[in-house]
């Protein structure tokens, strides 16, 4: 279901400081954003409502993060589940930095620089658009899109990646290798022995409910074939 127009979403996000306004101004210095500019920073590509960056930022305030998603309706939820996760801890919001961007054209706000170097991505139940070929480049663990990632991430930078959909998840295994990335870890059912560090997003616990396990896999940023 598509979610309705929230006319106050720009304005109150606007005015969130821990909302990024402009982020294409801010390439190249991502990491002097924030509180302590010496962490480790962790990026998640289409954060949705926030509940599993909320959740991941509190418990660990020794690194950055950023959060990305398309619309301001959508991050306007993650915020305010960013406003409470801390509300509930007693802390600031001082490690986690939302913004709305097309992750499609991601080096527009973030370059190889050594302000902006990343140490781990998130992709959480992207899009697995339809099975027509032209389609499928916009997944967001395309080798077109992986590539762009090895940009910005650091030498052994990791991808970590779940989703439902199966057809998706078996793309993913070929697309990474191609980019130069090795799995390191995989399961195809992620809640059979659910690691202790899991945490479950909104769409997780929804395809579990239904019956459908969630697939998952670590990737490690490695060499990058000639061919490429």
């Amino acid at each position: 279901m598509r979610m309705r127009f929230k006319p106050y979403a720009g304005p109150e996000l606007r005015a969130c400081a821990f909302h990024v306004n402009e982020p294409m101004e801010q390439r190249g210095k991502w990491n002097s954003l924030f509180a302590r500019p010496d962490q480790p920073l962790h990026l998640e590509l289409g954060c949705g409502k926030g509940g599993f960056l909320a959740k991941l930022a509190v418990q660990h305030p020794e690194i950055n993060y950023v959060g990305i998603d398309l619309t301001d309706k959508v991050l306007i939820l993650a915020k305010r589940n960013i406003d409470r996760e801390y509300a509930a801890a007693g802390r600031p919001v001082d490690n986690v930095l939302i913004l709305t961007h097309d992750i499609e054209r991601i080096p527009g706000m973030m370059s190889g620089a050594a302000g902006d170097r990343v140490e781990r991505v998130y992709i959480n139940f992207c899009n697995p658009w339809n099975k027509k070929a032209g389609h499928k480049k916009h997944r967001l663990t395309h080798t077109k899109q992986l590539l762009l990632y090895r940009e910005f991430l650091c030498d052994e930078g990791e991808i970590w990646f779940k989703c439902d959909d199966e057809d998706l998840f078996e793309d993913t295994l070929h697309y990474l290798p191609a980019a130069g990335f090795e799995i390191t870890w995989m399961t195809r059912d992620l809640h059979a022995d659910e690691p202790d560090w899991n945490i479950r997003t909104e769409h997780e616990n929804m395809f579990t409910e239904m019956g459908i396990p969630t697939k998952a896999l670590i990737a490690k940023k490695g060499k990058l074939s000639e061919t490429v």
